[in-house]
């Protein structure tokens, strides 16, 4: 009866499965006032949960000029964080990384109906907010952002529920769709482009798609420098061989890495994102490079509180696959809290996203 109802509801979990340490956060009264109010934001209408994969569509170009380079990173300015209604950190750092499956306008298949231009469902929206409000991130890293407008409204959301993340990165690639997008609640000091993000496969020219994020933080006296990424899917396109498309994207990644590394040895470096692949492909052991180099990174081996690690269900094939990842270098490995740090299971993580969201707390 229990496989049964795990082939009909991922959420439940595998018998046998062992338990993880990772804890669950208890929110106030407070929190939950607050995230009543959370919906009210998210003006676009909830038309249920889509079948298939339509965030391979492509939605229209907007008519609007725009004033600045689109993948160019940003920061916004500093402004007075109030305090949340969950509980913040008061030393360390809690960072999130999360693909929010296409927080954006798009064509989608919701209901077995193909609709055209159609923001993220509320729903959606609404579950993805009430799982950050839970765990309360200091940081959070995003993919599948659309618009710097779409960054924005996700903030907002999160600020009406007690978790205000008030300075901005945002950055992208050759992709005009899907964007990569940082939210801190402490200043963002520098933001940086990697010297090359293109490159050649069987004589065509390519560029990343989602680029690379780079932004550095300045949390209770100590720096951090985030990279962020978003790497070609495993979708087969005419242009290439997706496999091979990955690994020059990673190995773009790990040659940023490098670079950072060789100005400046000892930097507190976190690489996250979704991955698109495994952890023997050819792609990540290129982004983590040698064990017995210095220059090494870590995949901190999170786990959900059964002690699984898939972090993606693509529903149209019924997989369940490890993409999200986040690594750091050997000088930060001894911030890293492994007891606390974990993949979030909450049993509302299908309807905000088909990737489960990961939590690292550095002290």
């Amino acid at each position: 009866m229990h496989l049964l109802r795990f082939l009909i509801d991922p959420r439940t979990p595998p018998i046998g499965a062992r338990a993880s340490t990772c804890p669950s956060i208890k929110y106030s009264p407070a929190f939950l006032a607050a995230l009543g109010g959370t919906l009210a934001l998210l003006t676009s209408p909830a038309c249920g949960k889509k079948h298939g994969s339509p965030e391979w569509n492509t939605p229209p170009q907007s008519s609007a000029p725009a004033t600045t380079d689109p993948t160019a990173p940003v920061a916004t300015p500093s402004r007075k964080t109030p305090k949340p209604a969950t509980a913040e950190s008061t030393t360390g750092l809690r960072f999130i990384a999360y693909n929010v499956n296409n927080w954006l306008t798009m064509d989608r298949t919701i209901d077995r109906t193909e609709l055209k231009n159609v923001a993220k469902p509320a729903a959606e929206k609404h579950a993805v907010i009430q799982v950050l409000a839970r765990h309360a991130p200091d940081v959070l890293g995003l993919c599948e952002i659309g618009t710097r407008e779409d960054l924005a409204e996700l903030q907002s959301g999160l600020q009406a529920s007690g978790v205000d993340l008030p300075h901005s990165s945002y950055t992208g690639g050759s992709d005009e769709v899907r964007h990569l997008g940082l939210l801190s609640r402490f200043p963002i000091t520098s933001t940086a482009t990697p010297a090359q993000l293109d490159f050649k496969l069987n004589g065509v020219h390519f560029t990343m798609n989602r680029g690379i994020l780079d932004a550095t933080i300045e949390a209770h006296g100590m720096s951090y420098r985030l990279l962020g990424v978003h790497l070609k899917s495993k979708r087969e396109v005419q242009e290439g061989d997706q496999d091979a498309m990955r690994f020059n994207e990673a190995r773009l990644l790990r040659q940023h890495v490098d670079a950072i590394l060789k100005a400046e040895p000892n930097a507190r470096l976190v690489v996250y994102g979704d991955f698109n692949d495994t952890r023997g492909s050819a792609s990540l052991r290129t982004i983590t490079g040698n064990f017995n180099d210095p220059s090494y990174l870590t995949a901190i081996p999170v786990q959900d509180r059964q002690g699984l690690r898939w972090t993606h269900f693509w529903n149209l094939h019924d997989i369940y696959s490890r993409f999200d990842y986040i690594a750091i270098t050997r000088t930060l490995k001894p911030a890293v809290d492994f007891n606390r740090s974990c993949i979030i299971d909450d049993p509302d993580w299908i309807d905000a996203s088909d990737h489960r969201p990961l939590l690292a707390v550095f002290n």
